[in-house]
């Protein structure tokens, strides 16, 4: 199986969700699970389907977070030396180049992704036109608007 690669700061999101899945929303819902059988009459008992429900999103999203750290390739981005070069981990201020607009992204991995917080995934269509890219470079976009043409304005990588 292929690595997936993750942010050192991604890395540790992750791992803080797995162990909140085991040592809070695990017991929690083991704890509702009883509590629910104490009622008596499972066949028609729906806090006992909603516990149990509950229980195999917990169980699915723990095997699912375990899986993912056990394939994952940390990336500390301020240990790159990309030369300037645009890459997994870079944070980049780009100009839009009919409105002016400035923004700032990191290209970061599919789970720590949040666009409100300028953390872009490297499989967007944005991150996959900056990969490579250089300061005073240009990458065109394909967005719902149509094409939109940014310049690299600095590469860094914090």
């Amino acid at each position: 199986m292929a690595t997936i690669p993750i942010t050192k700061r991604g890395a540790e999101k992750l791992k803080a969700e797995l162990h909140k899945l085991k040592t809070v929303d695990r017991p929690w819902v083991i704890n509702a699970i009883a509590e629910a059988r104490a009622q008596g009459d499972l066949s028609e008992n729906a806090e006992y389907e909603v516990a149990k429900d509950r229980q195999g999103f917990i169980e699915g999203r723990i095997q699912e977070v375990e899986s993912k750290l056990s394939i994952c390739q940390i990336i500390n981005p301020a240990e790159l030396d990309a030369e300037g070069r645009v890459v997994f981990g870079a944070t980049v201020k780009l100009e839009d180049e009919d409105s002016g607009d400035v923004v700032t992204y990191q290209i970061v991995g599919e789970d720590e992704a949040d666009i409100k917080l300028g953390l872009v995934n490297i499989g967007s269509p944005i991150a996959r036109a900056l990969i490579g890219k250089e300061q005073g470079d240009t990458a065109e976009v394909q967005a719902p608007g149509g094409i939109k043409r940014y310049e690299v304005v600095t590469v860094s990588y914090v």
